[in-house]
């Protein structure tokens, strides 16, 4: 699995000969301080920042890429592996390999990407939910598109903003394999990330403000022990006696206490709902005027009517990373990568029709 360095990075230990010597000599070559070559040094954008390799004083021969985490600066990240291309192995794979690589996901040449797995974080209920690879190997042509919309909702309502800024994101890698006939791409994926939590989000309700925080539920247990979600415990916090125990958000009742509060405070028929984000150098805001007689106690479809109807300045500046991911399976090449192209190009549609439904 992939370790955290104590600077920040993160360490994955280099594969057995020859998938690990491979992946090391591609960093390398897009890395190298004297590269001069333009496609590689634009490939460099779409990758985590590569820091060269480490090895653990106690294990010598243990060797570690040691990479950029791209999830480091996300309060609660959301990630997403999608493998892209028609064919999981590469052309040296034997008959066995492949046919093995075809029977774990027959329709990876018909529709070109594989789900490998999700964690995503639900605001509404402070959890997380886990999918792993057979749940993307479970999607077909008709359920994809709703198997991968299930990583861009919050629990409150679909995150369009993500969907648009990842739509932007993976169109500019495409525009990378378009331009170059250097390198070809067998398993390799795209590592989508992007900030679940709203906790710079205020929202106004009358003349009472409501900024929720929360904190980031830590991956280890005090022991060093690394804590493993899952779909039947989504979000664990360590007790100081050493008890695990389920964390469940007071971030809804507490809104409804205030929403009650207000609406005993106020004598005229009308609520006024702000919501603005004052995270990012241009902040959006949006306002919604609630009619009193038609809240019936209940905010929630309000919020999620703001939601849903972000303005298209905050879709365009989304928090979101998407950088390709695993490199074992690179060669060189004299044609366009066709196959990851393909993939993308489909992955792209499906994202779209997302956003527009």
């Amino acid at each position: 699995g992939i370790l955290q360095h104590p600077d920040g990075t993160v360490l994955k230990q280099l594969q057995p000969p020859p998938r690990g010597p491979r992946e090391q000599d591609f960093y390398n070559k897009v890395y190298d301080s004297d590269c001069c070559d333009s496609i590689l040094l634009e490939l460099r954008e779409h990758l985590p920042k590569y820091f060269g390799v480490w090895s653990p004083p106690t294990a010598p021969n243990d060797t570690y890429l040691k990479l950029e985490d791209v999830t480091r600066k996300f309060n609660k990240p959301c990630i997403m592996d999608v493998k892209i291309g028609q064919k999981s192995y590469d052309p040296y794979a034997s008959a066995e390999k492949i046919q093995q690589q075809v029977s774990k996901y027959p329709l990876m040449e018909e529709i070109g990407f594989l789900v490998l797995g999700m964690r995503v974080y639900h605001v509404s209920s402070d959890s997380y939910e886990t999918q792993n690879q057979h749940y993307g190997r479970s999607l077909t042509k008709e359920t994809v598109k709703d198997g991968i919309s299930k990583f861009f909702h919050s629990g409150y309502c679909l995150r369009k903003d993500v969907v648009a800024a990842s739509i932007q994101k993976v169109e500019k890698i495409l525009e990378w394999f378009e331009s170059q006939t250097q390198l070809n791409f067998y398993a390799s994926s795209l590592l989508f990330v992007y900030e679940g939590s709203c906790q710079a989000t205020t929202m106004r309700l009358s003349d009472v403000t409501l900024a929720e925080k929360t904190r980031v539920p830590k991956g280890l247990l005090p022991g060093g022990d690394v804590l493993e979600y899952n779909n039947n415990i989504h979000v664990i916090n360590s007790t100081e006696n050493g008890k695990i125990e389920a964390s469940v958000s007071k971030g809804l009742s507490k809104f409804y206490a205030l929403h009650k509060k207000a609406c005993l405070k106020r004598h005229h028929s009308q609520l006024s709902l702000k919501v603005e984000n004052s995270k990012q150098d241009n902040v959006w805001k949006s306002t919604t005027c609630i009619a009193q007689e038609h809240l019936n106690g209940n905010v929630l479809p309000q919020l999620e009517k703001v939601f849903y109807h972000m303005p298209a300045e905050t879709k365009e500046s989304a928090n979101v990373e998407v950088r390709m991911i695993d490199f074992a399976h690179v060669f060189p090449s004299n044609t366009k990568d066709e196959g990851y192209i393909y993939g993308l190009k489909n992955l792209i549609t499906v994202l779209q029709n997302i956003l527009d439904n």
